[in-house]
């Protein structure tokens, strides 16, 4: 599928990884419109790389369904990704209403102005990995795995989960994908890194945060294992997904998993000792030892779901996408023309991609 001039309708364009994403639609030549609340953090990736200079911005909020509905009536989009959501667990056990207002019912909003825009034909909803019901177990979740979640962030994500099967059923059925012509998918992936996030309460913007006031990073789980991945690296599968959607239909609607290889899943305190190593000032850290939410130990995804049908699999080791995240940090922290810094990773870690396919004796995703 050619992107250039297709119409997508992006939610969380303002966002860390809806920033990386717009930003890679505006390279691909879409006609892209984002639907958003203003950044969520002051300094944001958003502002610091110029995203708005080449898509139409909105400012808006996906609780309120008239004014999306408007917005994407208007922009008459082929392709919905949707990004738009309260990302973080902390501030789920703080604040549970919005938590699901914002992720299960800006669901329901969002598929519900697909069903009042006859142009869109491909949907993709991003969850998160935590929607799995996690029991700390070694083997990496799957996407028939059962859907829980013990905090209100990760369950809200769990049942926007169940809104895109319920709507999939109810509206957008591939038994009749000829009189709708609408294919949906849901994709879960791990946790993502990648430079220009500053959000609270996550380990890379508090290691940066640390490293930049030289002090102490707080810890809480310092042996806690997750999927770290490069921002990019999901990305690629949502763009690949979309594309399949869009040209083949309804027999990609369904739910992706995208994670990293899976000896990189790797303990917090790794990631805090790398980057301290990379930054050339070894991370001072030390376990918070106050009172914290519950949070797994152990979380992995499967992904040769997506390796076997998509093509896809990560083009970086953690070590690669610890590297590009150190980078780009470095080079705000010395002002640097960061559009175009961020351009330039992008453009990179497009070349790897295409390298790696060459080799594969493979098409490029």
């Amino acid at each position: 599928m050619h992107w250039q001039g297709k119409r997508v309708f992006l939610t969380g364009h303002t966002g860390f990884k809806g920033s990386w994403l717009s930003l890679w639609l505006q390279q691909l030549g879409a006609d892209l419109c984002g639907f958003s609340l203003g950044p969520p953090t002051n300094p944001n990736l958003f502002e610091a790389a110029c995203i708005a200079r080449q898509m139409k911005s909105l400012t808006g909020d996906i609780r309120d369904l008239a004014a999306l509905s408007l917005a994407m009536v208007e922009h008459r989009p082929e392709i919905v990704i949707h990004l738009a959501a309260q990302p973080l667990v902390r501030q789920s056990y703080e604040d549970p209403i919005e938590t699901y207002s914002t992720n299960v019912m800006g669901t329901v909003n969002v598929l519900e102005a697909v069903r009042r825009t006859d142009s869109v034909r491909a949907v993709v909803v991003i969850t998160t990995d935590k929607c799995y019901e996690n029991v700390n177990w070694e083997w990496a979740y799957r996407e028939i795995d059962r859907l829980g979640g013990h905090d209100p962030y990760s369950n809200s994500k769990a049942c926007a989960e169940l809104v895109v099967s319920a709507f999939r059923d109810s509206y957008f059925h591939p038994e009749r994908y000829s009189q709708h012509g609408v294919a949906i998918a849901s994709t879960r992936a791990g946790n993502v890194i990648g430079g220009g996030d500053w959000a609270d309460d996550r380990l890379v913007p508090d290691i940066m945060r640390a490293l930049l006031s030289n002090e102490y990073v707080r810890i809480r789980n310092p042996h806690a294992i997750r999927p770290w991945q490069h921002v990019l690296e999901p990305l690629r599968g949502y763009l690949k997904l979309c594309e399949c959607l869009y040209e083949i239909g309804p027999g990609y609607g369904e739910a992706w998993n995208f994670g990293p290889e899976y000896s990189d899943a790797a303990p917090v305190l790794k990631i805090v000792e790398c980057i301290g190593e990379m930054w050339g000032k070894g991370a001072r850290w030390k376990v918070d030892e106050g009172e914290h939410p519950h949070e797994a130990q152990m979380l992995k995804l499967e992904w040769s779901k997506a390796a076997a049908r998509l093509k896809w699999r990560p083009a970086l080791t953690l070590r690669n996408a610890l590297r590009m995240t150190t980078d780009w940090y470095r080079a705000w922290a010395n002002n640097a023309e960061m559009r175009r810094f961020t351009e330039e990773q992008l453009e990179a870690y497009r070349s790897i991609v295409e390298q790696d396919a060459v080799a594969a004796g493979a098409g490029v995703n």
